[in-house]
């Protein structure tokens, strides 16, 4: 067990549950890889920028950290994520695990897992129901996901480093 690397895993939630993209930002290394089922593929600056959009954003997120544990160079969590999906003002209740890699103190790979189809069922509604396990509507979600990242990344505040 690493004290260090547990308490890490801790301020990252406790940022994000008190909003606070920037602390999120800031417990990554400038190389880190993250990839959830949304956003499969962000690297360096654009990770933390993820994070500082989404907590800036309207929203009413709440996250419950249910369990975690480091070593010295990797750790894991498992969390859940409540909140109002803002697209269509249905609530969601994600339910998350999270592997990570350290090196230097900082997170420098973060891998979220979570059911796309259970996800697009709250957040979509009818249509995540019928259509939320197909490839089509992942990839439109991806794109949409990954076009809000561009825009927020295009503005003066959203590149700012962490």
């Amino acid at each position: 067990m690493n004290d260090a690397h547990t308490q890490l895993i801790e301020a990252f939630y406790q940022a994000f549950d008190a909003g606070d993209g920037k602390a999120m930002a800031a417990c990554y290394a400038s190389d880190v890889h993250f990839s959830d089922p949304v956003f499969p593929d962000l690297r360096g600056d654009r990770a933390g920028a993820m994070w500082r959009m989404l907590t800036e954003g309207p929203g009413d997120v709440r996250v419950e950290l249910l369990e975690h544990g480091a070593g010295d160079t990797t750790g894991s969590a498992h969390w859940l994520a409540k909140y109002t999906f803002s697209e269509t003002g249905r609530p969601v209740v994600n339910d998350i695990r999270t592997t990570f890699t350290f090196k230097d103190g900082l997170i420098v790979e973060h891998h979220d897992d979570f059911d796309f189809y259970a996800w697009s069922r709250q957040a979509l509604g009818p249509v995540g129901l019928l259509l939320g396990w197909t490839p089509l509507v992942k990839s439109t979600v991806r794109k949409k996901a990954a076009g809000l990242l561009n825009k927020y990344t295009s503005k003066p505040a959203g590149n700012a480093h962490a």
